[in-house]
């Protein structure tokens, strides 16, 4: 729970607990400077059973090119938004009111981390309206939170908001497994429901309908007599309580509705008109069978429509043409059917990641091929022949240290992508793991040198040019022999031979993305390098690219790399693996390297062929310094 005492002001026996907590609050002047602030962390350790809720909202206040967003356990930012000052036509998201805006959370969360990052330079002009000191804030609260006005963008002080937190059991995935270890399962009262836990694994305990009481203790759950409680339960007949519920029926004589006032009216003597009604009702049950047939054989053909018109809708059929005129046969298009027997039905169980672009599952085909199947988010009309071409690109890609497009589903709403299955996991985990045994420095090199060559080839080799979009260390991932591969080509554009850079909405992941980029919305191959050095400072220090260690202007690696380089402090932020392990003349080479690559001028960096060529060459130096 929070680290101070906070005050809990509700508690449910459905699963949440609402917790007054404080607002983050982070205060700069006119020239971007750090000055005060409070900081509201909370972290749930894994044993506990708290998570935050869905219900709660990112909510970000304030100007001058404030960045509010939230950090998961791992320090990893999972939700963030951009309050917005500008008058609305001129601003980026006209759903933003003048000076907030907010954000969904993902489930499964156990931080309360939210944080406020300068991304910009302060406007001058700002100081007439605000003062030589503004703050801004972030926290969560729900959804619904209505509190705000522009008085918020003046205010100093702290204030509180209501947090909403879901408890359950989580020592076991679900109900299922709770019940098959009866010595551990926290439901002991008969009369009981077990209720899965809609926020990440576990389950909590309710009396079933008719009993209340408490169900985690033996006999906790008492029947519920409803005919004392006739508020609750009407009944204007005679009502009997029974175990659980309650029967409420019209006094001898009468019949109807007898939990409705006045529903009860005297018997019909009309036994003729019964016998007419039965036996319309028999000879009506027989026509329902005879009908019942042509209505499954109905549903599906309206099945098999459905399926053709998504194939259709997400263009199968182009996709199709264009097979044929490049004359592919790796490349396979699926039916649902088949996905859905490799995954079990798109099970939890099969869930290997979830991103911003979808999720990613594990199937296994009945000749026992290993694949990972993405579950892609929702994809607007006018993309479709874009997304078409980019399939047709991305299949005809076959270099080895980028994962293979093996075939695609558009028998649904939203298209399936089919890839090769690399074992090992990413290179984020492989890094951050604290678990795991740190990799040697020299087979870091490698995969640095893997995974430039793959961009490399990508911007120079490919026909029309890719630019990934979305470079980040848990983008690359890693087979049983360490090898890399780069993945994840949901932010990914195809480049026209005559265009250097490409307008678009910024993607990517906070930590990663190219300063320039952001600010013009123009990605370029030179973006993509950028967000490689970071995933280079990641293999050299073993820091990711945001950290809560430190004060504000220490968390993000590549202004720390730079302000270390700089200063002659270079080596003392490495890894001491790897300091230990390479040569002196190979770290100062990489660390120019890096510096030319975070270049704030896009034109200053090298392109993805020189960063590769230069890695390699260090490889080969710190392996035969004689050669």
């Amino acid at each position: 729970m929070p680290r101070k005492n906070n005050e809990i002001t509700h508690i449910s026996p459905s699963g949440t607990i609402h917790v007054s907590v404080t607002a983050s609050r982070s205060c700069h002047n006119s020239s971007g400077n750090y000055e005060f602030g409070t900081r509201a962390y909370t972290h749930f350790e894994r044993s506990t059973p708290y998570h935050l809720s869905m219900s709660n909202s990112l909510l970000a206040i304030g100007c001058h090119n404030k960045l509010g967003y939230l950090s998961d356990e791992w320090g990893y930012c999972v939700a963030g938004c951009t309050p917005d000052c500008r008058v609305p036509q001129y601003s980026l998201d006209a759903t933003n009111m003048y000076g907030f805006c907010q954000n969904s959370i993902p489930s499964g969360l156990s931080n309360y981390g939210p944080y406020v990052q300068v991304i910009g330079n302060f406007r001058a002009y700002l100081e007439s309206l605000y003062g030589t000191t503004q703050c801004s804030f972030a926290f969560l609260a729900d959804s619904n939170w209505s509190h705000y006005n522009k008085s918020y963008l003046t205010r100093m002080e702290d204030f509180e908001v209501e947090l909403v937190v879901d408890w359950a059991i989580r020592n076991v995935e679900n109900c299922g497994y709770a019940r098959r270890n009866l010595t551990d399962y926290a439901c002991q009262s008969t009369n009981h429901d077990c209720n899965n836990s809609q926020n990440g694994a576990g389950y909590f305990c309710s009396c079933s309908k008719g009993y209340h009481g408490n169900p985690y203790i033996s006999g906790g759950c008492q029947d519920v007599n409803e005919c004392d409680l006739k508020d609750e339960y009407p009944c204007f007949g005679d009502c009997k309580n029974t175990m659980g519920s309650f029967v409420c029926s019209c006094p001898p004589g009468t019949k109807g509705n007898a939990t409705v006032k006045d529903g009860c009216h005297k018997k019909d003597t009309f036994t003729l008109a019964l016998k007419v009604i039965i036996g319309t009702s028999v000879g009506a049950l027989f026509v329902v069978f005879a009908f019942f047939g042509s209505y499954i054989l109905i549903q599906k053909r309206r099945l098999i429509k459905t399926k053709q018109m998504f194939f259709a809708q997400n263009g199968g059929l182009l996709l199709q043409q264009q097979m044929n005129t490049f004359n592919t046969t790796a490349f396979k298009i699926y039916s649902i059917e088949e996905l859905e027997q490799a995954t079990n039905k798109f099970s939890e169980e099969c869930v290997l990641g979830r991103g911003g672009h979808g999720i990613v599952y594990k199937g296994i085909f009945e000749d026992g091929t290993v694949v990972a199947i993405k579950k892609s988010k929702l994809m607007e009309e006018h993309e479709i022949d874009e997304f078409v071409k980019e399939i047709v690109i991305l299949s005809q890609i076959n270099y080895k240290n980028v994962v293979k497009l093996l075939g695609c589903c558009f028998e649904v709403k939203v298209p399936m992508l089919v890839y090769e299955y690399i074992s090992n996991g990413t290179l984020y985990h492989c890094i951050h793991d604290k678990q795991k045994t740190p990799i040697p420095s020299d087979l870091r090199l490698r995969i640095a040198v893997e995974s430039a060559n793959a961009l490399a080839y990508m911007h120079s080799f490919a026909s029309p040019p890719i630019l990934h979009g979305d470079v980040k260390s848990a983008n690359i991932l890693l087979d049983d022999n360490f090898v890399a591969y780069v993945s994840d080509f949901g932010a990914s554009k195809l480049v026209p031979s005559d265009v250097a850079e490409i307008a678009t909405i910024v993607q990517g992941t906070i930590g990663y993305l190219d300063p320039e980029y952001i600010t013009s919305c123009q990605l370029t191959d030179r973006s993509d390098v950028y967000s490689f050095a970071v995933v280079l400072l990641e293999l050299l220090t073993r820091k990711k690219a945001l950290y809560l260690e430190g004060p504000d202007e220490d968390r993000n690696l590549a202004s720390s790399f730079c302000k270390a380089k700089k200063d002659g402090r270079f080596l003392d932020i490495l890894d001491a693996q790897v300091r230990d392990e390479l040569k002196s003349e190979v770290l100062e080479d990489i660390g120019d390297l890096v510096m030319q690559c975070l270049s704030k001028n896009r034109d200053e960096r090298p392109r993805m062929t020189d960063v590769a060529e230069r890695l390699e060459m260090a490889r080969r130096l710190q392996m035969n310094p004689v050669a």
